[in-house]
């Protein structure tokens, strides 16, 4: 096979959720539908949240952030996609492909921060009620922000400065609609063992901590709740709980499908169809749990429309 050095790559080549012309149509019109919800529902729970004097607590900060991640996560990769079906044009340019792995790593790992950082957030809310505000205080939310961001960037950047000493083969096309890191180092020619060491590393650290994270503030959520007196305080315990829960479930159950899906087919269009799950489906549903789980969210909500609608 003929190789090429990685500098003249100029290059690659995206083949999409489908190879069937006919169908290209529809994929347009549904990922712009979706991009669209995306955008609209996430800056609306900003907009709620902002407005309403009553969710300015840690948990709907968090959110907030988790809305503006959500949207920058799609608008990594779904425009782009969008503008290639319109110009019927599957390139995307290598720096511009690097630049996508990178921020697709950003927006990921920072999901996945936040989702912990707001599982603490219930366990202090819980588990000890009396010091939550001496707990998370103004300044200690800011800095799990800035940390998960931290954390982000800094495994980002060492992925993609790592592909930048990967050199390609001719065959430069990529069974995605986006540039995934794993299918960008499988196209490579030359040694990927520390690249998919990183990963292995990355996954380990960013991933299985904040998991671990989560799960074990969890344990603690349960076992306290479990040893409230009254029926109304857990259930008003586990319901303050529901909304998180069901958007952990979301991200992570995605992601394992994705595993499990890359592990029993050998079908790179279906591996594909499953990455769009976690990349897409969270961002698209999150503002919905929210909005419909809680309480004081659709009261916000409700304000929120009220105005606009007296403004127009």
């Amino acid at each position: 096979m003929e190789l090429k050095n990685q500098t003249a790559v100029s290059e690659f080549h995206l083949l999409g959720l489908t190879d069937n012309h006919k169908l290209l149509p529809l994929v347009f019109s549904m990922f712009l539908f979706m991009y669209l919800i995306i955008v609209l529902g996430n800056l609306i729970i900003v907009m709620a949240i902002t407005a309403g004097s009553q969710l300015h607590t840690p948990m709907y900060l968090f959110l907030s952030v988790l809305s503006i991640n959500d949207i920058c996560y799609s608008t990594v990769t779904i425009p782009k996609m969008l503008v290639n079906i319109h110009a019927h044009d599957d390139s995307i340019g290598y720096i511009e492909c690097l630049s996508q792995i990178c921020f697709v790593s950003i927006f990921g790992d920072m999901e996945n921060f936040l989702l912990a950082v707001m599982a603490y957030d219930r366990y202090v809310a819980i588990c000890k009620p009396l010091r939550y505000r001496v707990i998370m205080n103004p300044i200690c939310c800011v800095l799990m922000v800035l940390f998960s961001f931290l954390f982000s960037i800094t495994d980002a950047l060492t992925h993609s400065l790592m592909v930048l000493r990967l050199s390609f083969c001719t065959d430069l096309e990529i069974p995605h609609f986006f540039c995934e890191l794993a299918q960008i180092i499988k196209l490579a020619c030359s040694d990927t063992f520390l690249n998919n060491f990183l990963i292995f590393a990355a996954v380990f650290v960013f991933g299985g901590g904040p998991v671990c994270g989560i799960v074990f503030s969890y344990i603690y959520i349960v076992s306290s709740v479990l040893r409230m007196p009254s029926s109304e305080g857990k259930h008003r315990a586990f319901s303050t709980c529901a909304s998180h829960l069901s958007v952990v479930s979301l991200f992570y159950g995605t992601g394992f499908g994705v595993y499990i899906s890359s592990a029993v087919t050998d079908s790179l269009r279906n591996t594909a169809m499953a990455s769009m799950m976690y990349s897409v489906v969270p961002p698209l549903l999150n503002p919905f749990i929210y909005s419909l789980r809680n309480r004081e969210m659709k009261e916000s909500l409700k304000k929120l429309v009220g105005r606009l609608i007296y403004l127009m």
